[in-house]
């Protein structure tokens, strides 16, 4: 069989990538293409993201893989979830896009106010977070926004990418999940919803399913870059569902996508709306497959990068390696924090943040960098031991292994404590989930695959992963019950 060179744009909320993935039937081989940075910017209390700069590294990627020789069968693009761009008539973008970031509670308490919170989970089956793409929707609608008036379209960011590129409409499976305005029955948009809240329906456009071909490149990109016009595929546009599309695990087995958050779940055929759900804030995101992931959105390493954002404005500046060395030659257990608490969420002054975390917790307030970066990946090791309790309970029995996919598996110190405080064996690999994933959507879009079964046999060909034998103690024991009187107490 002959190779295909297949390219995946996989775009975090802090950077992204071109990847090619040379295919010859049995296995994938990738390739960086480029690495780019990607970050929003605010103007007042708001966050917007370039597109127009997103757009320019997409089409470099292009032209450094002909460059390099290679010739690209097809491109996906997999994103972040619940942001989105507004097109008017004309199908020009009307401005960049909001950053979730800067979302509030007001909005999604005033939402509650129309549709009760737990009604709306039952509609969609999402756990309620401030930044879905509901509650930025419903923001606008109390602001009278004169860009959702004037609003023709509204493509969520992997989609909006690939209009620019293709000039296709369209919305993938996944990526709508996110957006806690799909109707988790009826895989589809939810009308009802969107009359509670007065959002207009006619914005939002028809849903595709990951492993189908939508177009080509648009004859005057390809004429810009000097390329042929390279088809274009659906894949799992959430990078959490391609990275889970990708996770070579076989049995009951728990995923965790690690990056800027750590997503926790597992795979179901139907959605799973218990209380117990619904009373822990876990989503019915979509797979793939056209299934559900019941999972829980932690904190993940998004705080450790605000850290070392802040370190290096002071003139201190250390590479992960680093600060990972620091962190494991620090104290253990001196204090602990709960990874998704609120005062995380935002940017900026993350380490007073931890401190301010353990002076109202009775804790000790962690100083140096390694005392730091302790606290934080100890504290995100618990807070996966809490996220795989609760998929145990969700389940009716106990989760046999943990499979953590995504950049974060480079972190050797947090996958043996992730190992240590869960008390699992933890299989780490592949590092390129997401691009993986995105790859092998492509290939059964192209025929060369028949299903996610053959998908995830290529995986288990193309990958090397690391097992980490878990060394529990007492002390993990006594450090999770530290953080859950404080994450009990501060509920109160």
């Amino acid at each position: 069989m002959k190779y295909l060179d297949l390219l995946a744009f996989d775009i975090g909320a802090s950077n992204g990538r071109g990847i090619i993935g040379r295919f010859d039937g049995e296995r994938v081989t990738l390739s960086t293409i480029e690495y780019f940075e990607n970050n929003f910017t605010k103007q007042g209390v708001q966050g917007y993201w370039d597109v127009d700069g997103i757009i320019a590294n997409l089409k470099s990627c292009f032209v450094k893989a002909k460059e390099l020789g290679f010739s690209p069968a097809c491109f996906g693009i997999d994103t972040w979830g619940v942001d989105y761009g507004l097109l008017d008539k004309a199908g020009m973008l009307i401005e960049n896009p909001r950053a979730y970031r800067c979302s509030t509670d007001i909005e999604m308490h005033a939402a509650w106010q129309k549709i009760s919170k737990k009604a709306l989970f039952e509609r969609t089956g999402i756990a309620a977070l401030n930044f879905n793409t509901v509650y930025q929707l419903y923001r606008r609608v109390l602001e009278n926004d004169g860009a959702l008036a004037k609003a023709e379209t509204l493509l969520l960011m992997p989609d909006l990418l690939g209009y620019q590129l293709t000039g296709c409409k369209r919305s993938e499976y996944t990526i709508a999940s996110t957006t806690g305005l799909l109707d988790v029955h009826a895989q589809d948009w939810s009308p009802d919803t969107m009359r509670d809240l007065s959002i207009p329906q006619g914005i939002f456009t028809p849903i595709d399913r990951a492993g189908t071909l939508r177009g080509e490149l648009l004859a005057s990109v390809a004429a810009e870059l000097g390329i042929p016009r390279v088809p274009y595929a659906a894949v799992g546009a959430h990078d959490t569902a391609s990275a889970v599309a990708a996770i070579p695990g076989q049995g009951d087995f728990a995923f965790c996508s690690s990056g800027t958050w750590s997503l926790f779940g597992i795979e179901t055929q139907r959605p799973v709306l218990t209380d117990f759900v619904y009373e822990n804030n876990f989503s019915n995101e979509g797979t793939v497959q056209g299934g559900f992931r019941p999972l829980k959105n932690i904190m993940g390493l998004w705080i450790i990068q605000e850290c070392r954002r802040e370190w290096a404005m002071r003139g201190e500046t250390y590479c992960w390696d680093e600060i990972v060395d620091l962190a494991g030659r620090a104290p253990a257990f001196q204090s602990v924090i709960d990874p998704d608490n609120s005062a995380f969420y935002e940017p900026g002054g993350m380490t007073e943040k931890i401190r301010a975390y353990c002076r109202g917790t009775s804790q000790t307030e962690p100083q140096s960098v390694g005392e730091t970066a302790r606290c934080v990946y100890e504290s995100l090791a618990l807070k996966y031991r809490w996220a795989m309790e609760k998929l145990g309970e969700m389940k009716g029995r106990p989760i046999q292994s943990l499979n953590i996919t995504g950049g974060g598996i480079q972190n050797m110190l947090l996958n043996q404590m992730a190992a240590d405080s869960t008390g699992l064996v933890t299989t780490a690999g592949p590092i390129e989930g997401a691009a993986l994933g995105n790859i092998l959507m492509q290939a059964l879009a192209l025929g060369r695959l028949s299903n996610l079964n053959e998908a995830r046999e290529v995986a288990r060909a193309s990958v090397s992963t690391t097992t980490y034998q878990p060394r529990h103690t007492p002390q993990w024991d006594d450090a999770y019950g530290r953080m859950r009187s404080n994450m009990e107490a501060l509920q109160e």
